[in-house]
């Protein structure tokens, strides 16, 4: 076989859209509020086929796609997305690989997947290498904006109709309050579940260990962000200091291999996240994957667990994936083919080529940015 024959056809078309989309109710973390969340939708034409990805980003992202990555990609081999990943890491060099940028390029990766598995008619898991079948989520949102009431009706929700095993709260909003927040989430899921938090970086150092002290009833197993993650030696400092029964977690800001390295190498968590709508996408997620390997620390998915199901299941030390309020919510309302959780976990459809999401034009044309 030649080399012509075994190459895809030619990419003819990048576009993308941002919508921005209203949550249900106000929401807060530590060290954040927010009433809508931005959604970037990437479409990837070649050989008469679509392929779809997005990132969760502000909406000038769009533009960077549309304009430098989706020239650049311009008659490329569809099926060459090493080559595609490559060049859209140098083309950006001059605007930073981090931050918007990394999503933007994220969500082109997303879209190169899908699209490959779509001209080859197989689900996106096959084309990756499959390890797993199904891929344990945990609840995520409880947020510092919620009643006592809404925070306990949200997580036993998540128990008793999905079937999670663990669940996640956000914190640091009011310090004081969040151990008895805390108890409170703990008796809507229950003695035999566990209990996450998140301060998404709002606590310093000693922060962190006093709430972990105050709130040793609500037997919390995993700490996310108690400091940011910009202070690697904090988070360090930290897993040595907490009870051997809390996890430390970080790394949903991780942008490129190296940021996942410095977490890996300097000690700082127990489990590394990372988020493929941030990191590079599929490519990037499988990288920061076989790191962890080489490290022999467990990895979670962040966020987003439409895009992330075809590729967790590829993870083989994959702990988990973050079922996520906003965007489960977002992905059912806006994409069909996003998964059901079932007894705790999500899992591709086997019947669908690519990771086999659709998503609704018409439905999305009322949250599209002008």
């Amino acid at each position: 076989m030649t080399r012509s024959e075994k190459a895809g056809p030619p990419i003819t078309s990048i576009t993308a859209q941002a919508y921005r989309i209203p949550t249900d109710k106000p929401e807060a973390d530590g060290t954040l509020s927010w009433n809508a969340t931005t959604m970037v939708v990437v479409d990837v034409q070649a050989g008469g086929k679509s392929g779809l990805g997005y990132s969760y980003v502000d909406a000038c992202a769009a533009s960077l796609i549309n304009s430098l990555l989706g020239e650049l990609l311009s008659g490329r081999d569809s099926f060459d997305i090493p080559a595609s990943w490559h060049a859209m890491q140098r083309a950006v060099r001059n605007n930073g690989r981090q931050g918007i940028t990394a999503c933007a390029i994220s969500a082109v990766d997303a879209a190169l997947w899908d699209l490959k598995a779509r001209l080859l008619d197989i689900p996106l898991v096959s084309l990756l290498g499959q390890v797993r079948q199904k891929v344990p989520i945990y609840g995520s949102g409880g947020f510092t904006t919620y009643t006592d009431s809404e925070l306990h009706q949200q997580l036993s929700g998540w128990v008793e109709r999905d079937g999670c095993r663990w669940v996640k709260m956000k914190i640091g909003s009011e310090p004081p309050r969040d151990p008895t927040r805390a108890l409170v989430a703990k008796h809507a899921i229950g003695a035999s579940r566990e209990l996450f938090v998140d301060a998404n970086g709002a606590f310093s150092v000693k922060q962190a260990l006093q709430f972990a002290k105050a709130a040793t009833e609500a037997d919390i197993r995993w700490f996310e962000e108690p400091v940011t993650s910009d202070d690697v030696p904090g988070l360090r400092l930290l897993r040595e200091r907490l009870p051997g029964s809390i996890d430390v977690a970080a790394g949903e800001y991780i942008y490129t291999l190296d940021d996942a390295r410095r977490l890996l190498e300097s000690g700082a968590v127990d489990v590394l996240q990372a988020d493929a709508t941030r990191c590079g996408g599929i490519t990037g997620f499988l990288h920061v994957s076989a790191l962890c390997d080489a490290h022999h620390l467990d990895l979670s998915g962040h966020c987003a667990p439409a895009l992330h199901c075809s590729v967790a299941c590829t993870a083989r030390r994959l702990r988990h994936l973050e079922w996520f309020h906003d965007h489960v919510r977002i992905e059912h309302m806006l994409f069909d083919g996003a998964p059901q959780a079932r007894d705790g976990t999500i899992e591709p459809d086997p019947g669908k080529p690519g990771h086999g999401l659709q998503f609704k034009v018409a439905d999305a044309e009322r949250y599209k940015t002008r």
